[in-house]
């Protein structure tokens, strides 16, 4: 059973089930909830995961009752399914309601969470919470161990599978024919963000730069790649922007992220896939302004990008909450788009942050399929081998 409940976890489960099927051909199959990623590798969906997407603590209380109801509902298909390992794959909130479900329902079943929440940024106290509720976990972070470990959680580094992400099928090329551009017309990105949550808080300041900055270079492209999970919304939106903008989805995204001179990223597991891809970026964040001064009161660290926590250096420009608007993001683009060595300092800066977080390394999913079928093994070997005694 794989359990994912948004559009980076949709990535992370199917590439761990194409790695399982690689190790168990046709003798495997998979139940869970997932999206179109994961549906490509048979993971047929209980529901729509844009029913999950959810953020900031507010919006998180008001979306309880429907994170209970499908958490409920993942467990009952468990109980149908009897699967021998569920997997449950990031997303916090959800994951740990069916976790606990599955415990008291399925004691037996080994449980698996992949990627834990970021205690090192924030509520400490969540280890221990998940080291009662799962059997091991799937990190991403080297940092992520002690963490969990010294509550008692055995935990596995797989490495950060947005770390493998592979462009060598993309084509800049094509993405400047799709659009119209001729060789030498510079090239924005806006990327919105795969919540439907994000995409109301951050889109309406993007778009705001978006049209100063194409005010002042008539010349420049406007491209929007989009997460399948909100694209007929972003979609809708950029068409009421009144200036010219192209939104892309499919193979074309992957051109886009070579074809950008900048970006202009929300916060998430794209701004490590636009290092990778060489694009120097902004990133900009909001919340809904309750959730974000309770969370300000929680977090531990000065950043919120990847790449700058391994960094610890503002790598990339972070404009969060109030500085994220459409005067300051443009400002922050512009002085990236006008200043190739600025832009080529950035990229150098994040390329050397890559480095520290395990680029290069073994593939994450590979190692993640290798550690699942190992428990398993140890699990049929005796009832002690795979599970910690629990207090």
């Amino acid at each position: 059973m794989l359990v994912a409940g948004e559009a980076s976890g949709d990535a992370l489960g199917a590439g761990l089930a194409r790695a399982l099927r690689r190790r168990l051909g046709e003798g495997v199959r998979f139940v869970g909830v997932g999206g179109a990623r994961m549906a490509e590798q048979g993971v047929d969906s209980l529901f729509d995961i844009a029913d999950l997407s959810i953020l900031g603590l507010w919006e998180g209380v008001k979306a309880y009752p429907r994170v209970v109801r499908l958490a409920d509902a993942t467990a009952a298909l468990a109980r149908r399914e009897r699967p021998d390992v569920a997997v449950l794959i990031d997303q916090w909130g959800f994951t740990l309601r069916v976790a606990q479900r599955l415990r008291r329902q399925l004691p037996d079943t080994l449980l698996v969470k992949y990627v834990g929440p970021q205690v090192w940024a924030s509520r400490p106290g969540r280890a221990r919470t998940l080291a009662r509720a799962v059997d091991h976990l799937l990190a991403i972070h080297a940092f992520d161990a002690p963490y969990f470990e010294r509550e008692g959680l055995a935990t596995t580094f797989v490495g950060n599978p947005a770390l493998a992400r592979d462009y060598s099928q993309a084509d800049p090329a094509r993405l400047r024919a799709h659009i119209g551009a001729g060789e030498g017309d510079p090239i924005l990105l806006v990327l919105p963000g795969s919540r439907p949550s994000e995409m109301k808080n951050v889109l309406p300041p993007f778009a705001d730069a978006a049209r100063r900055l194409l005010a002042e270079r008539p010349d420049l492209r406007v491209v929007v790649p989009v997460a399948e999970t909100v694209a007929a919304a972003v979609r809708a939106e950029v068409a009421g922007w009144g200036l010219r903008a192209f939104v892309v989805e499919g193979a074309l995204k992957d051109d886009a992220m070579l074809a950008g001179d900048v970006a202009l990223a929300c916060s998430g597991t794209v701004t490590t896939e636009l290092a990778l891809a060489g694009r120097p970026m902004v990133v900009g964040y909001r919340i809904g302004r309750l959730s974000y001064v309770a969370l300000k009161a929680l977090i531990r660290t000065r950043f919120i990008t990847l790449f700058n926590i391994a960094a610890q250096d503002d790598v990339a420009p972070e404009l969060i909450q109030d500085a994220c608007n459409g005067p300051a993001l443009a400002k922050a683009v512009g002085a990236l788009l006008d200043d190739p060595e600025r832009r080529a300092a950035q990229v150098a800066a994040q390329n050397a942050a890559l480095e520290k977080m395990g680029k290069g390394g073994p593939d994450p999913s590979e190692l993640a399929a290798e550690t699942v079928l190992n428990l398993l093994s140890r699990e049929g070997e005796g009832p002690s081998s795979a599970k910690p005694a629990r207090g």
